[in-house]
């Protein structure tokens, strides 16, 4: 594995694939955040996990490699389109082992049995126009608990104000 690997602070893309006839599929892919591992200048890799069973990707990806990325960022109002071919990577030997160890969330529980490695062709930016700004349970939460901080920290100094001013 190369020293410059990097993960990337997504929780969740989308991975569009296509039949060897031209069928279009896609799929939402989660995780972790960090799940979306960039292995060098051109690939980028993730765990495979299971989902709905029903290896609509997978069995894409054995006819034709062709697909696209779709990484939004809705907090932030962007997106990024990449194109570029995917192709699986089973645990079958030590080498492919180690790739997918590597790609493996560290709060990811379980062993991971296959990874995908997507090799770039292409990408886009796109304007955030018509973007709705988003956010995640997770940034609220961390906001409101900062605020609700604040409140109970003036609401204290203003009993105490409230203790001074009744005094005699």
């Amino acid at each position: 594995m190369k020293r410059g690997f990097t993960r990337l602070a997504r929780d969740s893309f989308f991975l569009a694939t296509a039949s060897r006839d031209g069928q279009p599929y896609i799929q939402h892919r989660g995780g972790p955040p960090g799940f979306l591992g960039v292995l060098d200048e051109r690939r980028l890799g993730f765990v495979d996990l299971e989902g709905n069973r029903q290896y609509i990707t997978l069995g894409n990806l054995s006819e034709n490699p062709k697909a696209l990325l779709f990484l939004m960022d809705w907090a932030d109002r962007r997106r990024v389109k990449i194109w570029g071919e995917a192709r699986l990577i089973e645990a079958d030997n030590a080498e492919n082992e180690a790739l997918i160890e590597c790609l493996r969330p560290a709060k990811l529980n379980r062993a991971a049995m296959r990874a995908i490695i997507f090799e770039v062709a292409a990408w886009d930016l796109n304007c955030p126009q018509h973007i709705p700004q988003l956010f995640s349970l997770a940034d609220v939460e961390a906001a409101s608990a900062a605020m609700l901080a604040r409140i109970a920290e003036l609401e204290a100094e203003l009993e105490e104000l409230r203790k001074k001013k009744v005094a005699p």
